[in-house]
Order: structure tokens, then sequence, then C-alpha cells
């Protein structure tokens, strides 16, 4: 599906479509266009961008591939950018991300993804609506795009703070192996979101910079903005991932510390009831010649001798304080 937005810069005037429009875009240079693209045929999506934008070759294969890390690139007459955002339905325990490309220009925005995006729908629902200002131009509508891929980031980053505190106090009153299954999750989820975020970061900064084509003065500013937005994301996905290895580290202790209590009690019991097994044992055997078993008040001796070990050994365990 490709869906087109034509935006005239002297009228005010924005019209949609599909690739019907493009031959209008290309005779009129009052229009700026925003093309979106999404589940077309990689063969014609490829002939679109070559015949009627001109794109590298190189841009367009980096674009269409299906697993690419975050970069930023500029050619003659447009930068391309490709960035992770969030999947429809992402969440914290159910973490992915979508892959996103721009070709940005004086005159063209085009858009990219390899599955659903909310941030781009979301987008071009605020343009078809006027919410968007596109007399600013491509860069701008872009940038708008952006905003809205980091704010979902943020959302989901915020929200794993909570969980993680719901998670420690659940360690000490009910730990259980599904928590140590959910902190891992969460530390993979870290480590992935970490390493977004330091590219976007970078992808951000060199965007904010004074000499760098096709971003005018203000959309600087907001590039700028959200370089130090995404730098907020980055430090913080740190500390969570530290306290998430904190806390797994925790119930690992914690469970260790259960174990040597029951370890604990199991050993009271054996060391309490060994010699008295050895003492039944020995007196268990058949043999005829056992003097003590001739011996009237031999039962009697023996419980006692018992029960005087039951109670050193008692004692001797709560003064060592194992009970």
């Amino acid at each position: 599906m490709i869906r087109t937005m034509l935006h005239n810069t002297s009228t005010g005037e924005t019209r949609q479509g599909d690739e019907s429009l493009f031959a209008e875009w290309k005779d009129n240079p009052d229009l700026w266009i925003w093309a979106d693209f999404a589940s077309v045929d990689p063969e014609r999506e490829k002939a679109l961008f070559v015949e009627t934008f001109s794109l590298h070759p190189l841009a367009i294969a980096d674009a269409q591939r299906e697993r690419h890390p975050p970069k930023l690139e500029t050619f003659d007459g447009c930068f391309f950018l490709l960035v992770h955002g969030l999947g429809t339905d992402a969440t914290s325990d159910n973490f992915y991300t979508v892959q996103m490309t721009f070709f940005v220009g004086h005159r063209f925005l085009l858009t990219r993804r390899a599955a659903p995006s909310l941030s781009i729908d979301s987008a071009w629902s605020d343009a078809e609506s006027g919410l968007i200002n596109l007399s600013r131009g491509p860069s701008y509508a872009a940038y708008r795009i952006l905003r809205r891929v980091t704010d979902r980031y943020t959302k989901l980053v915020e929200g794993l703070e909570e969980k993680l505190e719901e998670m420690e106090k659940d360690m000490f009153e009910n730990p259980r192996d599904e928590l140590l299954e959910n902190l891992i999750n969460y530390g993979q989820c870290l480590k992935r979101l970490r390493r977004i975020f330091n590219y976007h970061q970078d992808i951000f900064a060199r965007l904010s910079r004074k000499d760098y084509p096709f971003v005018g003065e203000q959309q600087r500013h907001e590039y700028t903005d959200l370089f130090e937005h995404t730098e907020r994301l980055a430090s913080l996905t740190s500390l969570y991932k530290e306290l998430t290895d904190d806390l797994m580290n925790g119930y690992i202790s914690v469970t260790s510390h259960r174990l040597n209590q029951i370890m604990k009690v199991l050993t009271v019991v054996t060391v309490v009831f060994l010699p008295l097994t050895l003492m039944v044992g020995i007196y268990g055997m058949n043999f005829e010649n056992m003097p003590e078993l001739k011996y009237e008040h031999a039962y009697y001796v023996l419980l006692s001798v018992m029960g005087t070990i039951v109670a050193v050994l008692l004692l001797l365990f709560k003064k060592m304080r194992w009970l």
C-alpha cells in the first residue's frame, strides 16, 4: 500500500491520494509530498524510489533489509534515517520493534516500515486533521513521527520502574522461580532498549548540529530536545539494568538463604537421631552374648542415655543459634 499526502506551501492546501500524485508533485515546485510505503513489492518499491525520487541504491538496499541497526546517512538531495520503533502491541513482557526508514529531502518525506507502526499512523492522522503544520516542511513531519517513537519508549521505560519495585517487594514476601524468569526477560529487554537508545542518541545529536543539511534552525532545537530525551532514556535503562541485575542477585541470595535454613533443620534432625539410631542398631543385633540385654533396668537406662544425648545436642544447637 502506498498512501500520499501532497501539501502546497504557497496556498497551505493539503490533498491525499496514492502514487498518482507523484507526477503532479514533480511538475510543481511549490508542492512537497509525504509518501508512506507499507507492504509494497520490493522491486516495485525500488523502481519508484529510483525513478521518482532518485534515491541512492545503497540507501534503498539498507531500507529494504529485514534487520539493520539504526543509522543516519546524507546523500545528494536528502538524508536517510533508519530507526527502530516499538511494535503495535509491544510491552515490557512482549518486547519487539519495527524497523522504520525515512528519506527526507527539501520537497519530500518518504516513510517505510516493515510492519504496522502506531507512530507513523498517528502522525498521519494528525496531519490529516491539521494538528501537524505541514507548511514547516518534510523534516518537521519526520520530527513529529520520531517524537511519537520516543514518547512510546518513554512510557514503556517509566512503566518498568513500577514493575521492578513490585517485584522487589514480592521477592522477599513470596520468592518463586517465576520472578527470576521475569527478571531475566526484563534484563534482556533493557539491554536491547539501551542499545537502541545509544543509536538513536547519536542520530538525534547529528540532526541537531548547525551544519546538518535539510534541517532548519527551529527544527534543530526540536531534534536537540529529542537527543536530550533519548539521552535520559539511555541513562534510565542503564540504571534499571543495574537494578535488575541486583534483584536477580538478591533473589539468588534469598533462595540460597532459604535453602541454607532448610539444610540447617535437616542437619539438626540428622545429628540428633544419628547417635540414637547407632545405639538402637547396636542393641538390635542378634548376638547371644550381650550382657546388657540381661540387665533388669537396661531398657530404662538406654532410654535415659538416649534422652540425655538429645537434650545435650538440642542445648548445643541452641547455644550455636541454630534453633
